[in-house]
């Protein structure tokens, strides 16, 4: 059964690695690599999203293979991680539609405040249920 986690957890850094490299390929690619070809950024997108559903497929993979109390902790977390994404997510875009804060909202901060919540999170319910 360990065996069986520690190919999955493999795959799932396999293809989170793979996608996080094709979204900074699809990110920096039209102006650093193809001068804004229209062509070839849609088909890194595409590429990049394709990359995504697989990290996705292979992360529900793991889950569903996990015992209960480790389903447990990724409800809870994935759960506690979304409420939080969404209602700070849009607080933040409130404060740049309302000019209360001076730069623009960026995706990127809510996606590094997504992963932080999400990895506390485990964190904290594995020491809570173990």
């Amino acid at each position: 059964m360990k065996e069986l986690k520690k190919k999955r957890l493999k795959q799932l850094a396999f293809w989170t690695m793979l996608w996080t490299l094709s979204m900074a390929v699809a990110s920096f690619g039209p102006k650093f690599l193809w001068d804004g070809n229209t062509l070839l950024t849609i088909i890194a997108i595409t590429i990049n999203l394709a990359i995504g559903i697989g990290m996705i497929l292979t992360n529900r993979k793991l889950i569903m293979e996990g015992d209960e109390l480790e389903k447990k902790i990724q409800l809870e977390s994935m759960g506690l991680t979304l409420g939080l994404a969404v209602v700070v997510g849009l607080s933040y875009s409130l404060l740049d539609s309302t000019n209360l804060i001076s730069m623009d909202a960026e995706i990127g901060f809510l996606v590094i405040f997504i992963g932080l919540t999400y990895m506390t999170s485990i964190a904290v319910n594995n020491k809570k249920y173990q």
